[in-house]
């Protein structure tokens, strides 16, 4: 059946990669599968290129001659499970490339042979045969490995037809078995023999000549209808007769006595491993360890699996001490429910042992084991609660591999723990250990397996675990990479299905030797702190298992399902000190940036008027229409620099101001309220005069309260244009001179009209109409007049030095 399996997996390889290896064959290969389809007989419409066909689990009871000349290319033909009676092995002849022939599982009663010189694989199993089916053609096929064959009665003459074969395989399946010839089976020339029995078959002979038929031997339903030998007609079976080294028996269901019988009689013969699979036994004993004879073996290995135990009445521990007395290299008791084991009270020879699923508890380890020569001890699935006992029993041991998984085991911190340092190997997967396990390890460990435990974190303060090499913690609660300063030589990590969030920097920095990594389906929170870690499968020679699919964003929610080779994480954002460095680099440059526009533009200059014109702005927002023009007290308001006083004094106020009172000036030396600052004054000034005249020199353009004052007269809310604004050019001002906040007086000397004084003195009186002229207005309502002459008579004595000194020049 083997065989089968692996033609299949062939043809699917051939039919999926064709072209690709160039080790198979150019031609293609096509499998027809036409089985479980309940022909009858064979379809004539095969495709002529078929190179393996199926017809299995079918009605099929008769072949004929001209069934298979259509599929000349065959290679291989199942035919088991159907109904063919009779087979005609001409049917063939046109099939020159015939390699596999199953005809298992059929009703066959004769075969008429033809040489089919290519048949590497012929199977006549399980059929109606009263004879073996062997004649002197069967002998001709030299290129035959195995061979299938079934009868009611086994002869000598039958097998020695076909003795010169040199066989890797014969399988007896026998539906019945009537008649065996003692001495037929050492006849075969075969490296393999599997014979599998019918029910209720005394197997004894077969045993004993399977045994000294081929290397390994292979027995299948074994009952206990068997009738055993003595132990004197065993010992006369010599080893020089034996040849199998390796024996199974499959399926055996005995009283233990009669498995007591196999077992000794197996242990005088050349065979080395023994194994038995699927056991059933019970009964009375009257057999024990006391009755065994241990002398004169060459065995090496035993293996029970899948026991099951009948009510019986005998104590196990007889049983257990029969196997651990055998002193052999290797035993294996697995699937066995066995609660106990038992030792000689004296050093044995095992290297190997398995006591996988089974029920054994701490109790195995409580008394004292002389195992001096054990290096591998598997111990998986069990009900082991307490490591540090596992650990002092395996102290008096050279143990190199143990296994410990799928228990119950925990370790507490005042537990001691002692270990051999010859144990390079441990699993500990699907237990209960947590943290603390860190504390219960070997120093000379080099793999290590913890997965499926409650371990959180891995403690700093653990022992240097310098040798060790792999380490497997995943499907546990880790929030964080463990760091490799404990572990200087780990190349293989697997953290896989825990609570890793943001794997820290220690693990990038502290584990260089790492070159396997499995962190994937973990809930990954995709932030900075995760950019280097994600680096890694770029930047590094690590090789990341499972990425990128296992590897995914789990926060934040907005890139939840979002693979990590695809999340975008900025440079700038996730490094700080480069964030720093750019924060000041900026500040540095928007402080020379304002440190600028300070010196050359005088930005601080234009803060103030905003701050000025905002106040004023919301000062109008409040006030009426009629309420700003009853404010209007004066014609003008005068504007000149301190340099300029004389000219205006002497010269500008006596023309302006006659006794008739016709116009009124506003001079800030005059109207000064002590009460409130300089720049409120002004402001208050400009807003009560219909005109604001303004005295132009270069010491006007020099002097800031100057600039303050034009500022404000040409945003002045109260009125819509500059009409309100006259110029006098006292002197001549090149445009350069002008500083740059001043841009506005630029404008209206370019685009505005102006007066300006002239050098004659016989012009001056058109000078002095042209000036009456731009400022006449009609503000001399009898109230308002009242009001601002009585306003002039209180302020005219508060003149003098007091506003002189407010008011200065800034340069």
């Amino acid at each position: 059946m083997r065989l089968i399996r692996n033609i299949y997996i062939f043809c699917s390889i051939v039919m999926t990669v064709e072209g690709e290896a160039p080790e198979l064959p150019e031609e293609r290969e096509l499998m027809t599968n036409c089985s479980n389809m309940s022909l009858r007989k064979v379809p004539a419409d095969l495709t002529p290129a078929t190179t393996t066909l199926d017809l299995s689990y079918n009605l099929l009871f008769q072949l004929q001659s001209s069934d298979f000349h259509s599929v000349s290319k065959l290679k291989v033909l199942i035919l088991r499970h159907n109904r063919i009676q009779q087979l005609n092995l001409k049917t063939f002849e046109f099939n020159k490339e015939l390699r596999y022939l199953d005809l298992s599982n059929n009703r066959l009663k004769s075969v008429t042979w033809y040489l089919l010189a290519g048949l590497r694989y012929l199977d006549l199993s399980f059929n109606d045969f009263d004879t073996m089916p062997i004649c002197e053609e069967a002998g001709n096929m030299s290129h035959l490995e195995i061979l299938g064959l079934s009868g009611a009665k086994i002869q000598k003459s039958d097998f020695q037809k076909i003795a010169h074969l040199h066989l890797n395989s014969v399988f007896l399946g026998f539906r019945t078995l009537s008649h065996y010839e003692e001495g037929s089976l050492p006849i075969l020339n075969t490296t393999k023999l599997h014979i599998v029995l019918p029910m209720d078959t005394n197997f004894w002979v077969l045993l004993r000549d399977g045994i000294k038929t081929s290397k390994i031997l292979e027995m299948t339903n074994i009952d206990g209808k068997s009738q055993f030998v003595s132990y004197e007609m065993q010992r006369n079976i010599s080893l020089e007769n034996a040849k199998t080294s390796v024996l199974l028996l499959n399926k055996v269901d005995l009283l233990w006595d009669d498995l007591f019988h196999i077992l000794q009689f197996v242990w005088h013969t050349s065979v080395e491993h023994f194994q038995i699979q699927n056991v059933t036994f019970g009964g009375k004993a009257y057999l024990d360890h006391n009755s065994f004879d241990y002398s004169n073996t060459v065995m090496r290995t035993i293996k029970l699996e899948h026991v099951h135990f009948r009510v019986f009445y005998i104590q196990q521990d007889n049983i257990y001490l029969l196997l651990t007395k055998m002193d052999i290299e290797n035993l294996t008791i697995s699937n066995a429910q066995m609660p106990h084991m038992l030792f000689p009270n004296y050093p044995t020879k095992f290297q190997y042992l398995n006591f996988a699923n089974n029920i054994l508890t701490d109790e195995l380890f409580k008394r004292t084991i002389q195992l001096p020569h054990l290096k591998t001890l598997l111990l998986n699935s069990n009900k082991l609660e307490t490591l540090s006992l596992v650990s002092c029993f395996a102290n008096n041991t050279p143990l190199e591999h143990l296994d410990l998984s799928q228990n119950l085991l925990q370790h507490k911190n005042d537990e001691n723990c002692s270990w051999p340092e010859t144990v390079v190997n441990m699993n500990l997967s699907y237990n209960k250990l947590s943290d603390s396990v860190f504390r219960c390890l070997p120093k000379g460990i080099q793999i290590l397996d913890l997965n499926n435990n409650q371990i959180q974190t891995v403690p700093k303060e653990t022992i240097h675990l310098m040798a060790l090499r792999e380490l497997n913690i995943a499907f546990n609660f880790l929030t964080d990479l463990p760091g490799c300063s404990h572990f200087s030589r780990l190349s293989i990590l697997n953290v896989e299905m825990n609570l890793i969030l943001s794997p820290s920097l220690d693990f990038v920095q502290s584990c260089q030797e790492v070159k396997t990594l499995n962190a994937g389906r973990n809930p990954f929170r995709c932030t900075c702190e995760l950019k280097n870690f994600i680096q890694l499968e770029t930047y590094s020679e690590v090789m990341m298992v499972g990425w990128s699919d296992s590897y995914t964003c789990e926060y934040p929610l907005n890139l939840r399902g979002t693979r990590l080779k695809d999340v975008h994480l900025p440079e700038l954002s996730c490094n700080t000190a480069l964030l720093i460095v750019t924060i000041v680099v900026i500040m540095l440059v928007l402080g020379l940036a304002v440190a600028f526009c300070c010196l050359h533009f005088d930005m601080p200059w234009y803060f103030r008027m905003l701050g000025q014109c905002t106040q004023t702005w919301h000062r109008v927002r409040k006030t009426t229409q009629e309420q700003l023009k009853r404010n209007v007290r004066f014609h003008a308001f005068i504007s000149y620099s301190e340099h300029d006083s004389l000219w205006v004094k002497n010269e500008l106020i006596p023309n302006l101001e006659k006794e008739d009172g016709s116009i009124l000036i506003c001079l800030y030396e005059r109207y000064f309220d002590p009460g409130k600052s300089i720049s409120e004054n002004i402001v208050s000034f400009i807003e009560k005069s219909y005109k604001s005249i303004f005295v132009l020199s270069p010491n006007f353009v020099q002097n800031e309260w100057c600039h303050y004052e034009f500022y404000f007269a040409y945003h002045n809310l109260f009125h819509e244009n500059s009409d309100h604004i006259i110029l006098i050019l006292l002197e001549p001002i090149p445009f350069y001179c002008i500083p740059t906040r001043c841009h506005k007086l630029k404008t209206l000397l370019e685009k505005k009209a102006y007066l300006e004084w002239p050098k004659d003195r016989r012009k001056c009186g058109l000078f002095w109409a042209n000036l009456r002229v731009a400022i006449n207005v009609n503000i001399s309502a009898t109230r308002e007049m009242y009001e601002l002459q009585t306003f002039t008579e209180l302020n005219e004595e508060s003149r003098g030095s007091t506003v002189s000194l407010m008011r200065t020049d800034c340069l």
